[in-house]
């Protein structure tokens, strides 16, 4: 059976491996083997569960287990080989050993082999659920976009004809002063790209795959949870919620937060605005802190009611869709409850606030389209589609 596999991300300080630790736990009390990891190389699973986890899952209640998965332990499994050859190649050229090995891992690659362990429970058959504590979400994104440029590196970094190879060896040694990548070598890069590959798969599954980001009612954070929207979308990656963090309760209300009170209910109508159809779940911001199972679970309790069980996927649709031909750019929106009617467009800089009746929607577009203004919107059979066009270049410019 292929397990549930649930990505949690958001900006640093919004209690992201809380939630994701009590969706974990949620899922473990219902009754399914569950694995709650973190790859954020600055590890606080430990410290959410008040156990002393390493980088195998351990079993820390009932059905439920977790690890810190250590980038370079995955590293030395996925890359001994090609860092060795590498390492040697440019010894030879003349760096310093400790440089070369620097230079042997693409930035990047050891959290890409971080994320390499969701495989492994895939294809392991031992959970029915897998919980991932992402790192915060500008490294996120660049992770979930590794399977394809990891993949492209690779393919433009090394030949692929090893019989190419293996009748110039010869040659090359008569030749060249320099090491030619054994069938290790190249043994190690294929298994990696099929690595890749299959986590492009598992990660795009929508039936069984989807992101969730966690954010505090602040516009910051806000805004960075809604660039990572658009930039999930723009992957190919399933939002299906966000979990609104740490609200002040009504009992504030008439003392001195009551201001900020009534400026995080304003966000989170925005918020609602914005996602919307995506759920938006909900925290309180709680009189002590969420360490432990206990409070883990009162937590779970909050974000998770009978209609948002914490293992289903909540929302099965990509409601944004952005494409890119030359001069032109086209962006459709998912806005199934949304009638025809006045449509308005306003663009500043990458923001783009869209109005249709009594709807409004913020999008924050990717950096691409930077140099596009809006040309046009109408809605067509529950979708709205606004055109884009690249702005002419001034005279000045041109000149």
């Amino acid at each position: 059976m292929t397990p549930r596999t649930i990505l949690y991300t958001g900006k640093g300080g919004v209690g992201k491996t809380s939630v994701a630790t009590a969706t974990a736990l949620a899922c473990a009390n219902s009754g399914l083997r569950t694995v709650v990891m973190s790859t954020d190389p600055a590890h606080s699973l430990s410290d959410s569960l008040g156990e002393q986890l390493g980088s195998k899952p351990r079993e820390v209640v009932p059905n439920l287990f977790a690890q810190e998965v250590q980038a370079n332990e995955e590293m030395e499994r996925h890359w001994s080989s090609v860092q060795s050859w590498l390492t040697e190649l440019l010894s030879d050229r003349g760096l310093e050993r400790i440089t070369a090995e620097e230079l042997t891992v693409p930035p990047g690659f050891d959290e890409l082999f971080a994320l390499l362990q969701i495989k492994e429970h895939h294809d392991s058959g031992d959970y029915d659920v897998v919980i991932v504590d992402c790192a915060p979400t500008g490294e996120t994104l660049r992770l979930l976009s590794f399977p394809d440029v990891a993949k492209w590196w690779i393919d433009k970094v090394f030949p692929w004809e090893k019989r190419l190879i293996s009748a110039a060896r010869p040659v090359a040694k008569a030749f060249l002063d320099i090491p030619l990548p054994d069938k290790a070598v190249y043994d190690e890069i294929e298994r990696l790209v099929g690595n890749l590959v299959s986590m492009n798969d598992i990660l795009r599954d929508h039936t069984h795959t989807s992101v969730r980001l966690v954010m505090t009612p602040d516009r910051m954070v806000i805004n960075e949870a809604m660039r990572t929207f658009t930039y999930l979308n723009l992957y190919g990656y399933l939002t299906d919620a966000v979990v609104v963090n740490r609200l002040f309760p009504e009992e504030l209300d008439g003392g001195y937060f009551e201001g900020w009170r009534a400026t995080q209910q304003e966000h989170l109508t925005a918020v609602r605005e914005s996602f919307e159809p995506v759920p938006v779940l909900t925290a309180p911001y709680f009189d002590e802190e969420v360490i432990g199972p206990a409070m883990l679970a009162k937590l779970g309790t909050e974000v998770f009611d009978e209609s948002s069980e914490p293992s289903a996927v909540l929302f099965d649709t990509l409601i944004q869709d952005i494409s890119i031909d030359g001069d032109e750019a086209t962006l459709l929106l998912s806005l199934p409850f949304v009638e025809k009617g006045d449509i308005g467009l306003n663009k500043i800089g990458l923001e783009v606030v869209v109005r249709v009746g009594d709807q409004k929607r913020t999008i924050m577009l990717p950096s691409s389209l930077a140099g596009f203004k809006p040309q046009g919107a109408k809605v067509e059979n529950g979708r709205l589609r606004v055109d884009f066009k690249r702005a002419e270049k001034t005279a000045e410019a041109v000149a």
